[in-house]
């Protein structure tokens, strides 16, 4: 008998894993005798309590039988030691969604790459290290309080109630406790839209480009996609079908995700009455509306919202942390039931603890503080990444210079996807990490874009890392000499 012990975990999980191994791999049959326990330790060079504790493991579990006077024998029968062979991936699909969730699973764009010095990587939040500090003695605090039992599947009514006094203050939003609903983030509030709100085949349209995670949670669910351009007004609300209107609009009107343009007021009155007439459900993303450095933030689309068409979503992910995964509903009073028993069916309830902390958190000014600190230094660093992009640019580049947000949108002029992805190239070649915004189209444009995240990097690195860019684009893009 071979054993490989595979280094993660307490010696004695180990021995249990390579002896579950061996016996369903048919190395010991049934009724075979397991080594003595002190010859298999000195064998793998281990104390015998490990090799004890590994055997009385896998007594436990039914592996193996313990005879008094005579040792351990394997006790697994054969059909049970045969379902080892079978292979997860050569199994069809269960349902319809687990279907269409092999088929749309893909690897989502955006994510860290190793080995850069720097990265513009966007959807990173900024770090406020005095945040942690803050954070951990409320949590502390949250924890010696917090009633140990099940969480109303609503919410606390403390972070209820925090909410709603934040929205009605920052985003012009005025509700009731009763329509608020706390959820493990967006993608969870989405989820819940979805179920509520759409059967498989049913039409749901989203804005072109879009957040990618939107429309592959979409499409697992089984909705019809239906992509509507966007322009500096955001939604081309005009170009909405009439026929065949769509049950759910998904939309990002604060700040446009990727391009960075927020819907005029003229867009927004109009996709509202779009809604009302067709009996439509517009679900608002407010990912990052916090974040506006040429004014106070807009109000919320939902503030207009007077026929009750709008679910408006917010996340602390981009606020605060994304480990968090904290945000909230506000539900329409004909869906709030529905949505309540969704979230009930999802997962009884979003952690109590985490909840209590945030609801003290914000009502004690920690939360705002830390928004004005974050704004202080995200507009430091958009004006440095801006005059920067600026300096290099040499009428190659065309920036969508977004008022809000943490990350701009770059296009390259009179270069085509090819040359946007040898640049990137380029760029991860020597340790500058860069981003394509083609995976945030359906049909993405011939001609490079960017998304350039500047939360992550300093201003001090922002300038660093665009010297590196200016390199790369020289090599791509020579100036014309005069």
């Amino acid at each position: 008998m071979h054993l490989v012990l595979d280094a993660h975990g307490p010696l004695h999980a180990q021995l249990t894993r390579a002896l579950k191994a061996a016996i369903l791999d048919g190395q010991l049959s049934r009724g075979s005798r397991l080594p003595a326990t002190r010859w298999l330790a000195g064998e793998l060079g281990l104390s015998r309590n490990t090799v004890l504790a590994a055997y009385e493991q896998l007594r436990a579990e039914g592996f193996v039988d313990a005879r008094v006077g005579s040792g351990s024998f394997v006790a697994l029968s054969q059909p049970q030691r045969q379902l080892r062979g079978v292979e997860t991936d050569s199994v069809v699909p269960q349902s319809a969604y687990a279907h269409r969730a092999r088929l749309y699973n893909e690897r989502m764009p955006g994510g860290h790459i190793p080995g850069m010095r720097y990265s513009f990587q966007y959807g990173v939040p900024f770090v406020n290290p005095a945040l942690t500090t803050a954070w951990a003695q409320a949590l502390s605090r949250a924890a010696r309080y917090t009633d140990p039992s099940y969480p109303p599947a609503q919410g606390l009514p403390s972070l209820r109630e925090a909410v709603c006094d934040y929205l009605a203050r920052r985003r012009g939003v005025r509700v009731p406790a009763s329509d608020v609903l706390i959820v493990a983030g967006t993608q969870q509030a989405l989820a819940l839209s979805a179920r509520v709100l759409l059967d498989a085949g049913d039409a749901a349209a989203i804005e072109e480009p879009h957040y990618n995670a939107i429309r592959t949670a979409l499409q697992v669910h089984g909705a019809r996609l239906l992509p509507v351009p966007v322009d500096a007004q955001g939604l081309c609300c005009d170009l909405l079908p009439e026929r065949e209107a769509p049950k759910l609009l998904c939309v990002t009107p604060s700040h446009q995700f990727p391009t960075g343009a927020v819907m005029s007021l003229s867009r927004r009155m109009a996709l509202l009455e779009y809604a009302r007439r067709h009996r439509s459900w517009i679900f608002e993303d407010d990912y990052d509306g916090e974040f506006r450095y040429d004014a106070r933030p807009l109000s919320a689309l939902r503030s207009l919202d007077e026929a009750g068409r709008v679910i408006y979503v917010g996340t602390f992910s981009k606020t605060l942390y994304p480990a968090l995964r904290l945000g909230y509903l506000v539900v329409p009073p004909a869906l709030r039931e529905d949505f309540l028993v969704a979230k009930r069916m999802a997962d009884f309830g979003t952690p109590a603890i985490e909840q209590a902390a945030l609801a003290a958190f914000i009502a004690h000014g920690g939360f705002e503080r830390h928004l004005r600190r974050s704004a202080k230094a995200l507009c430091e660093r958009r004006a440095a990444l801006l005059q920067g992009l600026r300096a290099c640019s040499a009428g190659r580049l065309e920036i969508a210079d977004s008022r809000a947000g943490m990350h701009l949108a770059v296009w390259l002029r009179g270069a085509g996807r090819d040359a946007g992805e040898a640049l990137i190239a380029q760029a991860h070649a020597r340790g500058l990490g860069l981003y394509s915004i083609a995976p945030y189209y359906l049909k993405p444009p011939d001609r490079a874009g960017l998304l350039m995240g500047y939360a992550g990097l300093s201003s001090v690195e922002i300038r660093q890392a665009l010297a590196v860019f200016e390199t790369c684009l020289d090599e791509l893009v020579p100036v014309a000499s005069a």
